[in-house]
């Protein structure tokens, strides 16, 4: 095997821990018992944004320059600054709290229901605090350790739900399966989380002695078809499962009491144990990467002015509240952010992949801005914030039933900006002062 190609391997098996998250595994399953006989349909939804959409999005941040800043950057530097600002802060917000509240009610309460969710979480978040401020190599170390155990507890899972399904794919009142699994993988926010992602893929190929940006390209992506089909094989397993679980259990169960749920009736309560663990500490593994990562920001944004000290604890305590909302909560509380910012994401994972075929900058703030004066008002309706007379005209736009109303806007902004910028500056330059014709002497 050549050099380049077991680099390939490595770095995609990488990636595909760093997006498998252990609080992810949740979703695949609530989506397929949602959708039962169209859980095909529903895959290809998900797929789209929970697997190609984030791979993507590791390609466009590395041709953007490896940065999250330079990946908004042609859109405009306060645009850019914006979308990074809102993306780590929903990634702090949200991710984080979520890995405390996944590991209560997977781990902690279907083995031991006396503790309580506030306990749980403060016990999560002082070792998150600890683990932080003090970083030390122990954390990649559990990391590396657990993220193939908890592979390997999957596959069993896996393999068990489909050579011997626990129940049968029922019909469901589902009405958009496609578009169900669309939104649903929203709901991972790897998509978003790959603007980070990008620049860590950089910093290991410059580690492996790939300085050129053509070579670097190549091995990203390979690594992303690795990563791809692994994600593949895991989501879709997963929602295999949840979809044989239509016979069997009740739609009104929380996303970690099915997955729980499941694990128990396929291998009993040791399976559920084991999987308890794994997800629970591979849930600390990624609260603290984030919080060091959100800290790490802020601190750096504010010059040092908020030390990162300062920083880590006030996440730890923000997010260790947030987290006894339960996972459900969670979830609601975060889709009006994210039905509002991956239209912006999406616009921008597509414009930076053919971004030496754009030569005008104004394109992508044209397209940044048009997507988001559609979404904008979408994440308002999703949190119950109605203003009539906008959705009113939005809703006659092409797709806007199906929840993509913001696509004409962002190709219109994508072309129009462009000519609205020459006839600003033909206009600053007719407007200037007229030269005198020269006299002769």
């Amino acid at each position: 095997m050549t050099k380049s190609m077991k680099d390939s391997i490595v770095l995609g098996l990488a990636l595909f821990a760093m997006f498998f998250g252990a609080g992810n595994l949740i979703f695949p399953t609530s989506v397929g018992l949602a959708s039962g006989t169209e859980w095909i349909a529903s895959l290809a939804g998900f797929g789209l944004t929970g697997i190609i959409l984030p791979l993507l999005g590791v390609m466009a941040v590395m041709s953007a320059g490896g940065t999250l800043l330079s990946f908004g950057n042609r859109a405009g530097s306060k645009i850019g600054l914006i979308y990074g600002t809102i993306v780590i802060s929903s990634l702090g917000l949200v991710a984080i709290s979520r890995t405390a509240a996944t590991t209560y009610e997977m781990g902690i309460y279907p083995n031991i229901p006396s503790v309580s969710p506030i306990l749980s979480a403060v016990v999560f978040f002082l070792a998150t605090w600890l683990l932080s401020i003090n970083p030390t190599g122990i954390i990649d170390r559990i990391g590396k350790i657990l993220t193939p155990i908890l592979l390997v507890m999957l596959t069993i899972i896996i393999v068990k739900g489909v050579s011997a399904p626990m129940g049968l794919i029922e019909v469901t009142n589902i009405v958009q399966p496609f578009q169900f699994g669309f939104f649903g993988g929203y709901q991972t926010m790897d998509a978003m989380g790959s603007a980070i992602l990008g620049g860590i893929v950089i910093a290991s190929l410059l580690e492996k002695g790939y300085t050129a940006k053509q070579d670097q390209m190549k091995m990203t992506l390979k690594s992303v078809g690795i990563a791809g089909l692994g994600l593949l094989l895991v989501y879709g397993g997963l929602l295999y499962l949840g979809a044989t679980g239509t016979s069997i259990f009740d739609g009104s169960l929380t996303k970690t009491a099915l997955t729980v749920s499941i694990v128990q009736t396929l291998l009993g309560d040791t399976g559920k144990v084991i999987l308890g663990l794994c997800v629970s500490f591979a849930c600390l593994t990624t609260s603290v990467g984030l919080t060091a990562t959100v800290a790490d920001y802020f601190s750096n944004l504010t010059k040092g002015k908020l030390s990162y000290r300062t920083l880590v604890t006030a996440t730890v305590i923000i997010c260790g509240v947030i987290s006894n909302f339960g996972v459900d909560m969670i979830v609601q509380l975060a889709s009006p952010l994210l039905v509002a910012m991956y239209p912006v994401t999406i616009v921008l994972i597509t414009l930076n992949l053919f971004s030496t075929f754009i030569k005008e900058n104004a394109s992508f703030t044209g397209a940044v801005i048009g997507a988001f004066s559609v979404s904008l008002f979408d994440g308002l309706s999703t949190a119950g914030l109605n203003i009539e007379f906008i959705m009113n005209i939005t809703k006659e736009l092409p797709f806007a039933n199906s929840g993509f109303g913001w696509i004409l806007p962002a190709v219109l902004g994508f072309m129009i900006a462009p000519l609205i910028q020459k006839m600003m500056h033909t206009g600053s330059k007719g407007n200037g002062p007229k030269r005198r014709p020269a006299t002769q002497s």
